[in-house]
């Protein structure tokens, strides 16, 4: 696959992961964080706000891994 192609789609991976992660993350805040103090608050969004890096990760290291060489 070129590398441009790769780029793109990593890309469009990214903003679609962010977004969808972003809405997940508070749809679940809002239903089960409503009665909760501002510690568990601080800790949730600081633990959430990490955790989307996990599968950012492996989309970019996709993203510049280098063609494979054609046979």
């Amino acid at each position: 696959m070129p590398v441009r192609l790769k780029k793109l789609i990593g890309t469009v991976l990214l903003v679609a992961l962010v977004v969808v992660y972003a809405v997940l993350a508070t749809a679940v805040a809002t239903a089960q964080l409503a009665e909760a103090g501002a510690l568990v608050h601080l800790l949730y969004f600081f633990l959430t706000g990490l955790l989307w890096i996990l599968p950012a990760m492996f989309i970019i290291k996709w993203m510049v891994r280098p063609p494979k060489p054609r046979a």
